[in-house]
C-alpha cells in the first residue's frame, strides 16, 4: 500500500494497559494510505505497561495518567486538546473513564471487546463464554459511553467456537479478527467525517 504521511488524518490517541498489540496493530494502519487516522499520543495508566514500547518506536508520544486522581484527568484533557484529538481508541484500557471524561468526549471514544456485545460485557470473556459453552463469540467495536461496554455498537464479526478451543486459542483468534475490525470501524465512522 502506499503510505500517506499526515494528509488529512484524524489526530488520534490510543489509551492502552497493557500488551499493546491492538495498539501495534492501529499505528501499522495508521501508517497505509487509506487510514484516516495519524496516532499522536498514546496514553497508558500503567508505566510499564508492554505497549509504551510500540508507541517509542514509531517515536509517538507517550503520557503516563494515574486516573483515579481528578487533577490529572484535567491534565489529560488539556494534553489531548493541545494536541487537537479528535479521536480516542481505547486498545485493551483496563480502567472505567469517568463521566466527566466521557462528556468531553462524547461521541469521539471508541473501544474494542472480545465478545459479541451486549454479552459478556466486562473482564474474562473467553472463559466466561466457554463455560456457558456457546457456540459462537467474536468481537465488537463500540462507542463508549458511562455504562460498561455499553455504547452503540459500529461493528461486530462474529466466529464459531470449536470443541477443541480453549481460553488461549479461543483468544488468539478473536485477537486476529480484533485486528482486522478495529481499523474498518475507524473508516466507518470517520468516512463522513
Amino acid at each position: 500500500m502506499v503510505k500517506l504521511i499526515g494528509v488529512n488524518k484524524i489526530n488520534t490517541s490510543v489509551f492502552i494497559s497493557g500488551n499493546g498489540t491492538n495498539l501495534q496493530n492501529l499505528i501499522k494502519f495508521s501508517k497505509t494510505y487509506n487510514s484516516p487516522i495519524k496516532i499522536n499520543i498514546v496514553i497508558s495508566n500503567k508505566k510499564n505497561a508492554y505497549g509504551i514500547k510500540y508507541a517509542k518506536k514509531n517515536k509517538i508520544k507517550i503520557q503516563i495518567i494515574d486516573f483515579s486522581k481528578k487533577s490529572e484527568i484535567n491534565r489529560l484533557l488539556k494534553i489531548l486538546k493541545f494536541n487537537n484529538i479528535k479521536l480516542i481508541c481505547l486498545a485493551g484500557f483496563l480502567r472505567i473513564l469517568s463521566k466527566y471524561f466521557i462528556k468531553s468526549f462524547k461521541g469521539k471514544i471508541i473501544n474494542i471487546h472480545p465478545s459479541l456485545l451486549p454479552k459478556y460485557k466486562g473482564l474474562n470473556t473467553h472463559e466466561r463464554v466457554l463455560k456457558k459453552n456457546e457456540k459462537f463469540t467474536g468481537c465488537t467495536v463500540h462507542f463508549v459511553n458511562e455504562k460498561l461496554d455499553g455504547g452503540k455498537i459500529i461493528l461486530q464479526k462474529k466466529i464459531k467456537i470449536f470443541k477443541k478451543d480453549n481460553v488461549k486459542s479461543l483468544k488468539n483468534r478473536v485477537l486476529k479478527e480484533e485486528y482486522k475490525l478495529y481499523p474498518k470501524s475507524i473508516i466507518k465512522i470517520l468516512s463522513n467525517y
